[in-house]
């Protein structure tokens, strides 16, 4: 009994002087993806158990959960990928990541440098994994860019779309560190469609993805409900805009 107890508490306790050291070493430097992982362990309580029985109750959830397929070897395959046809979701998926240089083995590379739980389901480390390899392409289905506003709006969607303390915690910080950068700017407004977004959309966990890359991007966008992300391109062009004029102006 006490052992049962004990491995509860290890899988579901919290850390929060952890995940705020790790929150100001990200906002330092907003390309240390390590620390991203780093708070997500720190806070991970429950979160992959509920993911888990939300996926069990659903029947092509229950599915995945079963087969647990491995989308790695998918998205890492970049020829067969850049012979997918133009607008397809696998062919957008290989130009976001060779513009940007990233990898899925990158993200694992990254989720490394926190400490594992080993004491977990097998169910629950797959959801942790799927929901690690699937970042990226999350950023294709939501099209929203990997500057700092664009990582903030797709933590927004994936903390509606799967409840995290630790990305609430990541966009809490980072919202109002945004806001104070750039008072002009409707971050706020921006971050919240992120919200509604991942709302109206079906659930990326659902979804075999492994089978789809060779579809339109545009028609699966449509069939599972994802909205574009007006408020944000709107804020990301005046932040441009901006620029733009600072640099116009004489020294």
């Amino acid at each position: 009994m006490f052992k049962a107890v004990k491995q509860w508490y290890n899988r579901n306790r919290i850390q929060p002087v952890k995940a705020a050291i790790a929150v100001s070493r990200l906002i330092k430097d907003p390309d240390d993806t390590g620390q991203v992982f780093k708070v997500l362990e720190a806070l991970r309580g429950d979160s992959l158990s509920r993911a888990a029985r939300r996926l069990r109750a659903d029947a092509q959830g229950s599915k995945l959960l079963h087969d647990q397929p491995n989308i790695v070897s998918a998205l890492n395959d970049r020829e067969a990928l850049a012979r997918l046809p133009k607008g397809s979701i696998g062919r957008a998926y290989y130009d976001f990541v060779h513009l940007e240089g990233l990898s899925a083995d990158g993200l694992i590379a990254s989720s490394d440098e926190a400490p594992r739980i080993d004491d977990i389901g097998r169910s629950e480390r797959w959801l942790g994994d799927r929901l690690r390899d699937i970042h990226d392409l999350q950023h294709v289905m939501t099209g929203y860019g990997r500057d700092p506003l664009g990582e903030l709006c797709l933590l927004s969607f994936m903390t509606t779309q799967t409840p995290s303390r630790g990305i609430d915690f990541i966009v809490f910080f980072g919202r109002k560190k945004a806001q104070k950068d750039n008072p002009s700017l409707d971050i706020h407004g921006a971050i919240d469609e992120g919200r509604k977004i991942g709302a109206q959309a079906q659930w990326m966990l659902l979804t075999r993805w492994e089978d789809r890359l060779h579809e339109p991007l545009s028609a699966v966008r449509e069939e599972l409900g994802f909205q574009a992300p007006t408020k944000y391109r709107e804020t990301i062009r005046e932040y441009q805009a901006t620029l733009t004029t600072e640099r116009s102006l004489p020294a």
